[in-house]
């Protein structure tokens, strides 16, 4: 939660209440994203006008009201307080991003990856980012790291015109092509053997893509940043869990490869976690 809203709305809500709020949310640019508990439904509004009052670049707040879901990875999103509006311009590392909430997938808690990621890219590699949205890792490697080229691949349609805007206001159209359509027929027609890393920035699809993965990396290998969910009970190492799911299905498809670093990105529920794992392959069958 952050600071000073739960002081603000101690005086407005019960004792009971005030235990159930969630204890974070999201601001997205000038948009504030929250979730609201059901038993809270009646108080949507007041914690609306909380986050404005106690935050002063909010200007719109929206209540997520189901998960993301869908291979477009969108959410039910509805207005509850400030301007009418789900279209926004996001600033981080220099970099902005111009994005519609409702009809585009974006995180700002994916804000660590993106620079994690484009510190470890090296000069004049080739990238192909197989779940791109309106281009956000693709474009802070374009920004912060010297790529030859970064293929920013995604299915939606609308992220990809929002991609092709932010490429241009972020000045790298020279590096980074923006490509419409499934990962894996991008990489089968067109990638097959020829990139030095891979982005695989949606844990619902990795694992059923990570043969695409690595089929894109050229012959003698490369890096791939694998994300996943996982639910770990209390005695289990959410962490481990993933690195033991990738190592199998990397020995099943012929890999030589180390799994050099694995982290938590985020909790998304009770005992359940978004994990990366950074792969090096050396060789492929």
């Amino acid at each position: 939660m952050r600071r000073g809203l739960k002081d603000y709305l101690a005086e407005m809500l019960e004792p009971w209440e005030l235990s159930l709020l969630y204890r974070s949310y999201d601001v997205v640019g000038d948009i504030a994203v929250i979730r609201v508990p059901p038993a809270l439904k009646h108080r949507k509004k007041d914690i609306a006008e909380a986050v404005v009052q106690t935050n002063k670049h909010v200007k719109t707040v929206l209540c997520q009201s189901s998960p993301v879901q869908g291979d477009l990875r969108l959410r039910e999103l509805e207005w509850v307080a400030g301007e009418r509006k789900t279209e926004t311009i996001h600033k981080e590392w220099g970099c902005v991003f111009k994005v519609d909430l409702a009809r585009c997938y974006f995180s700002p808690r994916l804000s660590y990856e993106r620079m994690r990621i484009a510190s470890q890219v090296k000069p004049y590699e080739t990238v192909t980012n197989m779940f791109a949205g309106v281009g956000c890792f693709s474009i802070v490697i374009a920004k912060h790291a010297k790529p030859a080229k970064v293929y920013s691949i995604d299915i939606n349609p609308v992220a990809v015109r929002y991609a092709r805007e932010n490429v241009c206001l972020n000045k790298v159209g020279h590096i980074v092509e923006i490509i419409e359509g499934d990962s894996k027929t991008v990489i089968v027609k067109q990638q097959q053997n020829t990139v030095d890393r891979v982005l695989m920035p949606l844990p619902e699809k990795a694992y059923e893509y990570l043969e695409y993965a690595l089929a894109a990396l050229k012959p003698d290998g490369g890096a791939i940043h694998y994300y996943d969910f996982v639910h770990a009970g209390k005695d289990e190492n959410p962490v481990d869990k993933i690195r033991r799911k990738v190592a199998g299905r990397l020995k099943e498809l012929g890999a030589d490869f180390d799994l050099t670093f694995g982290r938590i990105v985020r909790t998304v529920g009770p005992r359940w976690f978004q994990i990366v794992v950074d792969i090096r392959v050396y060789t492929k069958r």
